[in-house]
């Protein structure tokens, strides 16, 4: 059994690779398989838009409960501190361009930009969510189409 499938929606899943490598791999799996690009394509952005969903959920319920343990409190704070330009920066352009700032940040398909970082921004911020997740789920497909229409690119220009 071939587990490129497997591990291509696994990666959507993980912070940092998301659906930039998670689709690759699962184009590279749907041409060798003769499965329907749009059909995987498909599954792959549904699940970084489902994504959103759980990002929100977490930071608004189990985030508090592990605050109080001190290691993951320790964590969060390294984290954040380094976080902490991409917000700086992202506040900028908020302020003059509204919820495009977020759907462009998303919607650059490189590590670190992703729905990940989109929602710990909305949620750090306090954006209105509604408007929040729909910029970021936008930012995803945008993302999803560029990555798809590189790796056909890549893929044509390799083979």
């Amino acid at each position: 059994m071939d587990l490129r499938i497997f591990y291509a929606l696994l990666l959507t899943l993980m912070p940092i690779t998301e659906l930039r490598l998670g689709l690759p791999i699962a184009v590279t799996y749907a041409l060798d398989h003769g499965v329907s690009i749009i059909l995987v394509f498909s599954l792959v952005v549904l699940l970084n838009i489902l994504l959103i969903f759980f990002i929100f959920w977490f930071l608004d319920t189990l985030h508090h409960v592990l605050m109080n343990f001190s290691v993951y409190r320790k964590g969060f704070d390294i984290f954040l501190n380094r976080f902490q330009r991409k917000v700086n920066k992202f506040e900028k352009r908020y302020e003059t361009i509204g919820f495009l700032a977020l759907i462009l940040l998303v919607a650059v398909p490189l590590p670190g930009t992703g729905a990940w970082t989109g929602s710990l921004l909305a949620w750090l911020l306090g954006l209105e969510r509604k408007k929040s997740i729909l910029s970021i789920a936008i930012g995803v497909i945008i993302a999803g189409i560029l990555v798809l229409l590189g790796t056909l690119g890549f893929i044509k220009l390799v083979f």
